[in-house]
């Protein structure tokens, strides 16, 4: 028997239960089900039937579920992206009570040397506490986030996609994982333009007869992929020629932020094709190589 449910959280005990029965479950887009309403009233017996016709139709807009070995690597993602965030909070509220205390060390601050320092500032008795109380949940999380990425790592050794992946310059552990078990299987996908709307980093469009206009990124994707890719195109444009042309090019004329979103973009495509193709960055460079030299010598023969 097949099953069909809207995409919601929390809803992962549901879907075990049914596959456990032995049932196909289908996970539909909620916004494309809510598109095929003839009605504006909105319940739960509407809501079953409507998704009961569009089954019964073949109509029913499923969106794609990770594998169950990607779906933990994702949340294992996801888990080191929460403490991140929480170390990351930690380190404001102590610069903040660095600053406020006339020690201003920025990065600094968390060496050797500065946290000697910020041990040695007299503080108030409330500061005090936040100083005590902020290392040690600072070195909590450190041991934390180091012992998920050495599970990170071991699962990407093992994982030859990954490690293709990693040849691109910029691109390091956590990137190439995210792309992997977010973008495979890569032949779903119709192009680059399809990935990058997948993750969010499409233009919106608004466009009407002649006139043409694109405003800013959709962010209708992947925000875990999309964060990952922005981080990864900065060490990119330092590590290879042509994205760094491209990025100063864009930074020249637009600002700095929409030229590293292009950078990012440019990224994601490159993914794509190197999992598409299975091949290496070399590999993808020289295919390049060869499209370009070619390039030339098509147009004349068509002229």
């Amino acid at each position: 028997m097949t099953v069909g449910i809207e995409a919601l959280g929390y809803a992962g005990w549901f879907h075990r239960l049914v596959e456990q029965r032995g049932h196909r479950l289908l996970v539909g887009d909620a916004y494309a089900i809510r598109q095929f309403a003839r009605r504006r009233q909105k319940n739960d017996r509407r809501d079953a039937e409507l998704i009961l016709d569009l089954l019964r139709r073949g109509d029913f807009p499923a969106v794609r579920r990770p594998s169950a070995s990607s779906r933990e690597v994702l949340d294992l993602l996801h888990h080191r992206e929460r403490w991140v965030g929480m170390r990351t909070r930690l380190k404001n509220s102590l610069q903040a009570v660095a600053l406020n205390n006339g020690l201003a060390r920025q990065r600094g601050l968390f060496t050797a040397r500065g946290r000697a320092a910020l041990a040695d500032l007299p503080l108030s008795s409330a500061e005090d506490w936040q100083r005590r109380d902020s290392l040690e949940l600072l070195d909590q999380l450190g041991q934390r986030v180091s012992a998920l990425d050495r599970e990170l790592e071991q699962r990407g050794a093992a994982d030859l996609r990954v490690q293709r992946l990693r040849t691109h310059p910029g691109v390091g552990r956590l990137t190439a994982l995210a792309a992997v078990h977010t973008l495979s299987p890569a032949t779903r996908f119709r192009d680059g333009r399809q990935v990058a709307a997948y993750c969010g980093l499409d233009p919106k469009e608004y466009s009407s007869g002649e006139r043409i206009h694109h405003g800013r990124i959709s962010k209708q994707g992947n925000r875990l992929l999309r964060a990952l890719l922005v981080e990864a195109a900065w060490s990119a444009i330092r590590h290879c020629e042509e994205l760094r042309r491209f990025y100063f090019h864009l930074a020249a004329h637009k600002s700095s932020g929409v030229a590293i979103v292009a950078v990012a973009r440019k990224l994601a495509v490159r993914l794509y094709r190197m999992l598409r193709d299975e091949i290496d960055y070399e590999e993808f460079r020289r295919r390049g190589r060869d499209a370009r030299r070619a390039r030339p010598v098509d147009e004349a023969v068509q002229a």
